[in-house]
């Protein structure tokens, strides 16, 4: 569908029928982080959900506005630009996609069914907050299930596989480079689900995208104003060259650190 109009801010802002208009961008990291700034206190004091983040353009092969707004929002939830514990309304997140209110507020009950977000009645939805403990088991998990897993495709995948990952990689670094958060969040999870999906275990793909949801990304912003999040960018070039040498012990090493990336310094800075 076209690229979105520019529309308000404010909570209460509906355009659930409006039509995009031709020519516009989606919005910067920096724009993203901005329309989330208001905290749950004052949106507590002005009884009014909080400012609904631009979101970006609905792209993808999804068959239904709900599948394709689900998709946009969780990316929009995993890196942190919809906040823990702000309030926002389905009309207001509508309105950045230029579709009626329906589709977005389905989707937000998908999410609520993850444990994502929490139904407020009469306001919207509540982003859940995790919690330190939470952050460690599931990164605990995570390493668990996802070094062992790459370390063995060092030896079973097939070179050809792998290098259909490589634009992948290619677009996490450029999205890294660009300060693009939510296209970082939505090519590092084609990335490392495609990469676990040549194990050949179904489920075991469905285990870890459940714990990077649940885990999110926090602190995405903080760490691209640092300059830190190119280097993480890069380990998946990395890691593909040594799988491609079928080097383990190099595949092990470099899954190790960036999962540690993922709770030493992204989970760190929420």
């Amino acid at each position: 569908m076209p690229p979105m109009a520019p529309q308000r801010t404010d909570a209460t802002s509906t355009a659930p029928g409006a039509s995009p208009a031709s020519g516009a961008s989606a919005p910067s990291a920096a724009a993203l982080s901005s329309a989330a700034s208001v905290s749950p206190t004052a949106s507590a004091a002005q009884g009014a959900a909080a400012p609904a983040p631009a979101l970006p353009v609905l792209g993808g092969k999804k068959s239904s506005y709900r599948e394709r707004v689900a998709d946009a929002l969780r990316a929009a939830l995993i890196a942190g630009e919809l906040r823990p514990g702000q309030v926002y309304s389905a009309p207001a997140l509508a309105a950045r996609f230029g579709v009626s209110a329906t589709p977005v507020r389905e989707a937000m009950l998908d999410l609520a069914k993850e444990g994502l977000v929490d139904t407020v009645p009469n306001k919207g939805f509540r982003v859940t907050a995790v919690t330190e403990k939470q952050l460690d088991e599931y990164t605990q998990i995570r390493s668990l299930i996802e070094i062992p897993t790459t370390v063995a495709l060092a030896r079973t995948a097939d070179p050809v596989s792998l290098e259909a990952l490589r634009p992948a990689a290619r677009e996490i670094v450029a999205a890294a480079a660009a300060g693009d958060l939510i296209a970082y969040v939505e090519a590092d999870t084609r990335f490392h689900l495609g990469l676990l999906a040549l194990a050949g275990n179904g489920h075991l793909v469905e285990v870890v995208g459940d714990l990077r949801k649940r885990s999110r990304l926090y602190g995405l912003t903080a760490l691209v104003e640092a300059g830190r999040l190119l280097a993480s960018a890069q380990e998946h070039l990395e890691l593909l060259d040594a799988l491609l040498d079928r080097d383990e012990n190099a595949v092990r090493a470099v899954m190790t650190r960036h999962l540690g990336h993922v709770r030493g310094q992204w989970a760190a800075h929420g």
